[in-house]
């Protein structure tokens, strides 16, 4: 891919912004039953917020095109995301609930179960989204895209981006069957192994499968195939071949944001006007130190922490 349209550019995200509400326990009760738990944490999350904090965190401009609601939760989300240093310009407060998710651990086993309400996210409708694209495209280079706004409007955002040059990096995830339209306006796609899978029907168990699944994407228009691989590192796959790259060996106690900083980093770098199989190699870092912390936006490294990160392993 060409770097000419990115180098120095700002990126901007667009997608979901929620805030977590995260009980922990042992055991988790069951119906009907009420238990003491040990710890609760609220706080930022969303896979748009998460990236745009992450790309934010790694040195980029970034511009967050989402919506909240006009309530308390509201309050904190755009607290959290001023905090990190995005720019909020095009993030529109609407009527109603922001989106929330509601989480629950088991404190020993470290197993969860989510209920995600969407809330204001799906208010950002494609004629919402498109409009603010258009107004903050100028000195942009790079689109970050998720699944957790309505798919019309990822659509209509990942088309009019390829209209005005810029590059669409796809985290497909939630995964779920797309349009084939989408995939010729995506120049990156970065589904991990389940995702993967669950899109091209081929199932990720090592460097082989994953450079056949890699194909798959290559095969309905998509130029650049990333597919995360949690320790393993991730396979890259293009129109010149497969290479698998490492990532940082570390201890992960929680994965929760670790694709989210994987696609901020990403961005970051690309837009930066990176090479691509360096801005791979600091996404996967930035990814794996996610893991080592415990939380959704704020476990997401900087870019000094993942220099350390690539210094000490050399």
């Amino acid at each position: 891919m060409s770097n000419a349209k990115t180098a120095s550019s700002a990126v901007i995200v667009v997608g979901s912004v929620n805030v977590d509400l995260t009980a922990a326990g042992t055991p988790v009760p069951s119906a009907g039953e009420t238990r003491t738990g040990d710890r609760f944490a609220l706080g930022l999350g969303g896979k748009g917020a998460n990236q745009a904090v992450a790309a934010a965190r790694a040195g980029a401009t970034t511009r967050l095109v989402g919506c909240v609601g006009d309530d308390i939760f509201g309050i904190v989300a755009i607290h959290e995301l001023c905090e990190a240093g995005v720019d909020l310009g095009e993030l529109h407060e609407v009527d109603g609930t922001t989106g929330v998710a509601h989480i629950r651990v088991d404190a020993a086993s470290g197993d969860n179960s989510i209920f995600v309400i969407p809330g204001a996210n799906a208010a950002l409708t494609p004629e919402r989204a498109v409009a603010s694209l258009r107004a903050i495209a100028p000195g942009a280079g790079v689109v970050l895209l998720q699944l957790e706004v309505p798919l019309e409007t990822v659509v209509a955002v990942a088309a009019e981006a390829t209209e005005l040059g810029l590059t669409v990096v796809l985290d497909p995830a939630p995964a779920r069957e797309l349009p084939a339209s989408l995939w010729r306006d995506v120049e990156v796609v970065t589904p991990n192994e389940h995702e993967a899978g669950l899109l091209s029907g081929i199932e990720v168990t090592d460097d082989a499968s994953a450079e056949r699944a890699g194909r798959w994407f290559l095969e309905r228009g998509v130029r650049v195939v990333l597919i995360t691989r949690g320790a393993a590192g991730a396979s890259l796959v293009t129109s010149a071949g497969a290479e698998h790259l490492a990532t940082v060996a570390v201890d992960a106690v929680d994965t929760t944001a670790a694709g989210d900083s994987f696609a901020g980093h990403l961005g970051a770098a690309l837009a930066a006007g990176g090479e691509l199989r360096e801005a791979v190699t600091r996404a996967l870092a930035a990814g794996s130190l996610a893991a080592t912390r415990v939380g959704a936006s704020e476990s997401i490294p900087t870019r000094d922490e993942v220099d350390r990160a690539l210094a000490a392993r050399r």
